[in-house]
C-alpha cells in the first residue's frame, strides 16, 4: 500500500501533462500486446507449416503440396502457393521468384505493422515530460517572485521537485518502450529473414532431382520363385 500512495502522490503532484504521458502510456502497452502476440503466432505457424512443406517439396509431391499451402493461412503457405501457381504456366527459376516476392511484399506489411509507433510514443512521453517540466518551472519562477523573501529559498525547491515528476515519468514511461521495440523489431526482422529463406529453399529444391521414399529392406518380400528348364537328353 505504501508504494500505491507514493506512486499516487508522485503522478498527482506531477501537474496535468502526467494525463497524456500516461494516456500514450496505456496505447504503447495495447500495441506492444498485440504485436507481441501476433508475431509469436506467426512465427509458430510459419515455422509448423515450413516443417510440413519442405518434405513434400524435396520430393516432388507438388500435387500435394497445393492442397497443403491452399489449407494453411501463414505466410510462408502464401508465398508458397503463389509459387506453384506460377509453376503452372512456367519452369523458370526468375519468373517463379518473382511471384513469390511479390507474395513476400504483400504480407510484410501485416508483419510490420504499429512496431514503428512503440519509437514514436517513446518519444512523445519524454517530450511531453520536459514540457510539462519547463512551464511547470515558469509557475514556480512567477511564483516565487511574488513570494516573501524568507520563504523563496524553499518555495523554489519544493516547486522545482514537483515540476521535474513529469520528466521522470516521461522517462519512465519511454525506456521500456524503446526496449520493447528493439525486441519487436528484432523478432520481426527474424520472422522476414525465414521467409526469405523459405523462398530460397522452394526454388532451390524445384532444380534438384526428387527424394525417393526409403527403400524396404532386404529380405521383407517374397523371394521371386525359381524357374529351372527340363534338362534334355
Amino acid at each position: 500500500m505504501d508504494i500505491y500512495h507514493t506512486f499516487v502522490g508522485f503522478f498527482q503532484s506531477g501537474g496535468p501533462f502526467m494525463y497524456p504521458i500516461a494516456a500514450v502510456l496505456a496505447i504503447g502497452l495495447a500495441i506492444a500486446l498485440e504485436r507481441c502476440l501476433f508475431l509469436m503466432h506467426s512465427a509458430g505457424a510459419n515455422r509448423r507449416d515450413y516443417e510440413r512443406f519442405m518434405p513434400m517439396l524435396r520430393q516432388q509431391r507438388l500435387r500435394e503440396l497445393t492442397e497443403a499451402t491452399a489449407k494453411s493461412g501463414s505466410a510462408v503457405a502464401r508465398i508458397l502457393a503463389d509459387g506453384l501457381v506460377r509453376m503452372r504456366t512456367t519452369r523458370r527459376r526468375q519468373d517463379i521468384e518473382y511471384a513469390m516476392e511479390e507474395q513476400l511484399l504483400e504480407v510484410l506489411p501485416a508483419i510490420e505493422k504499429r512496431t514503428p509507433y512503440l519509437a514514436t510514443f517513446a518519444n512523445i512521453a519524454t517530450l511531453l515530460g520536459l514540457l510539462g517540466t519547463i512551464i511547470g518551472l515558469i509557475a514556480a519562477f512567477t511564483a516565487v517572485a511574488n513570494a516573501d523573501p524568507a520563504e523563496k529559498a524553499t518555495l523554489l525547491s519544493q516547486s522545482i521537485s514537483l515540476a521535474m515528476n513529469t520528466t521522470a515519468f516521461g522517462l519512465m514511461v519511454a525506456i521500456p518502450m524503446l526496449l520493447v521495440h528493439a525486441m519487436l523489431q528484432s523478432k520481426t526482422s527474424a520472422i522476414v529473414e525465414s521467409l526469405e529463406i523459405a523462398v530460397v529453399k522452394f526454388l532451390n529444391s524445384l532444380e534438384e532431382k526428387p527424394e525417393q521414399p526409403p527403400a524396404r529392406p532386404a529380405g521383407s518380400g517374397r523371394p521371386p520363385a525359381a524357374t529351372s528348364r527340363p534338362a534334355t537328353a
